[in-house]
């Protein structure tokens, strides 16, 4: 395996790591929010949708690098949408950037958090509510590590976009110079 194997492999890799407790921990939210019958907001659905896909691309990507080549541009076209569906997700999410999580108990995320929080200590007779500090610290966890994975599917989607490239010109060398 060349380098360039090794490289990708270590990215998706990274990238399955990262995500798994994205999708875990917004995954408790939704399961929190189906438990009392109420919708989701969309600053958890959006990242946690594109959380799952990613990481659903990501391990079916890793799986068939290992078995068989696959397209390079396909790929690196993928990984550039889910670039943007992260800065989505990350942009639906970003209203938990500025909150302290140390003393959360106001603001809009605070309100629209339903069971988890300002209507689960409110009397609502749910769990959920009990330690909001927990409740922030997961949502800031999730922006986080969002972020990181915009970053890890740019570089692969680079890396995918050099080894085309490389592909290319040692073609072009190939057919036109008489090395």
């Amino acid at each position: 395996m060349a380098i360039s194997g090794f490289l990708f492999l270590s990215w998706r890799i990274f990238e399955i790591i990262t995500l798994v407790p994205i999708v875990g921990m917004l995954g408790w939210f939704v399961n929190g929010f189906v438990d009392n019958n109420q919708l989701t907001p969309n600053f958890i659905l959006v990242l946690f949708i594109v959380s799952v896909l990613a990481l659903a691309w990501a391990f079916f990507t890793l799986i068939s690098y290992l078995r068989a080549r696959h397209d390079a541009i396909f790929v690196a076209l993928v990984d550039l949408a889910f670039v943007g569906a992260l800065i989505g997700g990350v942009v639906e999410l970003r209203g938990i950037a500025s909150a302290n999580c140390s003393n959360f108990t106001s603001g809009d995320v605070y309100v629209n958090l339903g069971p988890f929080g300002y209507y689960g200590r409110d009397g609502s007779g749910t769990s959920f509510g009990v330690n909001v500090n927990k409740t922030c610290a997961m949502l800031k966890a999730s922006w986080a590590l969002a972020i990181i994975n915009i970053i890890a599917f740019f570089v692969t989607f680079v890396s995918f976009l050099i080894a085309l490239f490389v592909v290319a010109w040692r073609l072009y060398a190939k057919i036109f110079c008489s090395c």
